[in-house]
């Protein structure tokens, strides 16, 4: 991704993205600018698509202010300046699979609300960025992959003792999250309503539900988590911790965070983390340096620890700011 500030001038700013399907790999890039009196336009954007299965071929197009510059395939589906080409092109089977692995892309910042609160129901196909429709998300899950189910529950009860199960439960003409709770005495698990559960167990469910909503032959390929550790009691840390590793083995896991409890396992490999730093109003992302990483190798440290340290840092010679040309190479 390429943004710098601007300086009081609008600049554009551009994604480039590598992929590797199972069918194909690819490029994918584009580039929006503003306009003078607002709004905004796709400037550039180009796709190559290489297929490996049947008969190997390679698919492309190139646009530019919505016109189609390059192509190879006819008839061309129309261009505009103020949508991506890449919609239009969906309906075509070469450029079909990046479309959904794009939109299948699910970034999360749950809000503790809106998973309290009574919800319309919906075909919980995938949850949406806020948990608002995770009792429907929920059911499907529990209707297609008990097996997933199961495992939501398991690791709420490690961050939540005592809670057995959580389900969807109809209110009318909406739906909410009911929660059996183990309480010591009582012969059967009392009931909680999502409107009785803490802001923390609320926020934790709704990592779960993110992480295993799919088994990763549907649905979302890439899970992005803001902060999955908000909330949580730091004993909790571990537990979400555990669920990202599990999560990671059938769909890719991206999640940012300030918590050195999170960070603090000593199985977390060093090409796992990139650091990040703000200095003199530019932001640098990068592998580890080379104590990190060292350190890590041979665990002297934890990621967490390195953190408390301020030694997790980038690589100054792999993070150096540069304007990156997102249309070379693969288009």
């Amino acid at each position: 991704m390429r943004k710098r500030r601007s300086g009081g001038h609008p600049n554009p700013f551009g994604i480039r993205v590598e992929f590797q399907l199972p069918d194909c790999t690819g490029t994918y890039a584009f580039e929006v600018g503003a306009k003078t009196r607002g709004g905004y336009s796709v400037q550039q954007e180009k796709c190559s698509v290489e297929w490996r299965k049947a008969t190997p071929h390679r698919e492309r197009y190139v646009v530019k202010n919505g016109e189609v510059m390059v192509s190879t395939f006819k008839p061309e589906p129309p261009a505009a300046p103020d949508r991506l080409y890449l919609v239009n092109v969906s309906g075509l089977p070469t450029f079909r699979p990046v479309y959904d692995a794009l939109s299948g892309m699910g970034f999360y910042n749950l809000n503790p609300e809106e998973i309290r609160g009574l919800q319309p129901p919906d075909p919980g196909e995938l949850l949406k960025r806020d948990g608002s429709n995770i009792a429907s998300v929920l059911s499907v899950v529990s209707a297609r992959a008990p097996e997933l189910k199961a495992r939501i529950e398991e690791y709420l009860s490690k961050v939540v003792p005592g809670v057995a199960t959580v389900d969807a439960r109809p209110v009318g003409p909406k739906e909410t999250l009911e929660f059996r709770q183990l309480v010591r005495g009582a012969k059967d698990p009392s009931r909680f309503l999502a409107i009785n559960m803490s802001d923390g167990t609320l926020r934790s469910l709704g990592v779960l539900v993110a992480l295993f909503q799919t088994n990763g032959s549907a649905g979302r390929r890439l899970i992005g988590l803001e902060e999955p550790e908000t909330a949580l009691h730091p004993a909790a840390a571990g537990v979400i911790t555990d669920a990202l590793r599990d999560a990671s083995e059938h769909v890719q896991v991206l999640v940012t965070s300030h918590s050195p409890d999170l960070l603090d396992n000593e199985d977390i490999p060093d090409e796992s983390i990139l650091a990040v730093v703000s200095e003199h109003g530019e932001t640098r992302i990068g592998p580890l340096d080379h104590s990190g990483r060292s350190a890590l190798h041979d665990h002297l440290y934890t990621a967490g620890e390195l953190l408390r340290l301020d030694q997790l840092r980038p690589d100054p010679q792999l993070s150096q700011p540069k304007q990156l040309d997102l249309f070379a190479g693969g288009l």
